[in-house]
């Protein structure tokens, strides 16, 4: 939770951008707390939209929460980002968890 707090408070000094926020949403994933790394995770897409890995985490959050609809928007529009910027790899595995959401 340290890694937690010492990103908690790089954005409570107006540091905010999309690596911050896709870290802490990486960091609340790993903890399981689903609803925070949303929060955080829609917050690294809007200020990155681009940022293809926020994509693919956003996606793998949504759907640890049970969001599985929003999950498979968020790798849809993922998969098209990441292919655009030829993050071929990012890609392929938002390619594999989209299927595997389709198929539930």
């Amino acid at each position: 939770m340290d890694i937690i707090k010492n990103l908690e408070s790089l954005l409570a000094r107006d540091k905010d951008n999309a690596l911050i926020r896709y870290s802490l949403g990486n960091e609340y994933t790993r903890a399981k707390k689903f609803a925070e790394a949303i929060k955080h995770l829609g917050r690294a897409i809007e200020l990155d939209p681009e940022y293809s890995a926020a994509w693919k985490l956003y996606g793998k959050a949504l759907s640890g929460n049970n969001q599985f609809n929003e999950a498979i928007k968020a790798y849809e529009k993922g998969i098209i980002v990441a292919e655009k910027k030829g993050d071929l790899q990012a890609a392929r595995e938002m390619k594999v968890f989209l299927k595997r959401l389709k198929n539930k």
